[in-house]
């Protein structure tokens, strides 16, 4: 008997969502390219899909399908390649002391709390400062992949972990880690964001998997710039995963883009 996991990619069906608000370019309207049925996106799918310029919203496999705008370019980052700035040695240096706990999808009222707080402090007004739980689980909390919740916390003196700062939901696929969300404590003096990165690389290294998956970059959206600064990076044009910054690249790229917790195992 075949087995629902064993079906190829091609058994998979696509369609193009209706016309909605971009999230990051005003004025502009956007579209998706959902992948379906989702009960057959299996993690090995699911690999092959992000490595097409697929990304997850819950259960929702999709890519950006606009018209007449290729602005969203995924990007990925070869981890035995990268080389933090200086900037990112001071975060990784600054936070060094977080202490990372690898859980599987489960809700935690403290950090629905933090996740309010990071829409309200970074993304007031965007429409998720006031998502409901049900909101918050469909979005983060709802997969059929490979994916974990790592919670980062301060350390007390006595060693215990401390105050949440920071969560970030991944998926494990076969070639890499893909970042799905990562929200933390709206902290002006902090750099959590870059060094939730970096966590992700260093994970990737340990797991001898070669790439981090860092979803789209947009050129004209301000909130992507620090996607840019994880170098080198690759991004996907025209089907192939292109060195950012050789002439292909520059010539392609558009102008602008309930459960009960329970700890995992020691690696995502």
């Amino acid at each position: 008997m075949t087995h629902l996991k064993d079906l190829p990619l091609q058994t998979l069906q696509f369609y193009a969502t209706a016309p909605y608000p971009c999230s990051y370019l005003p004025g502009k309207q956007a579209r998706s390219q959902v992948a379906t049925p989702s009960h057959l996106i299996h993690n090995d799918a699911y690999s092959d899909l992000v490595t097409n310029g697929f990304r997850r919203s819950g259960m929702f496999t999709y890519r950006p399908y606009c018209d007449g705008c290729q602005a969203c370019v995924p990007l990925r980052v070869p981890v035995n390649n990268f080389s933090a700035d200086r900037s990112q040695r001071r975060a990784w240096s600054r936070h060094q002391t977080l202490h990372a706990r690898i859980l599987k999808l489960c809700f935690l009222p403290e950090h629905y709390q933090l996740y309010l707080r990071y829409q309200n402090g970074r993304h007031a007004g965007g429409g998720m400062d006031h998502d409901s739980i049900d909101q918050y689980t469909q979005f983060l909390l709802q997969s059929r992949v490979n994916s974990r919740l790592v919670e980062f916390r301060e350390n007390l003196p006595n060693g215990e972990p401390g105050a949440l700062k920071m969560v970030s939901i991944l998926d494990v696929l076969e070639d890499g880690i893909s970042a799905v969300y990562t929200f933390y404590e709206p902290d002006a003096r902090a750099s959590y964001g870059n060094y939730s990165v970096l966590w992700q690389i260093e994970q990737a290294r340990r797991l001898d998997l070669p790439y981090v998956y860092l979803g789209y970059w947009i050129a004209e959206s301000p909130k992507m710039n620090y996607k840019a600064g994880f170098k080198p990076n690759e991004v996907l044009i025209d089907g192939r995963w292109i060195l950012s910054g050789s002439a292909s690249a520059t010539s392609n790229e558009a102008p602008g883009p309930g459960k009960a917790c329970s700890d995992g195992p020691d690696k995502p």
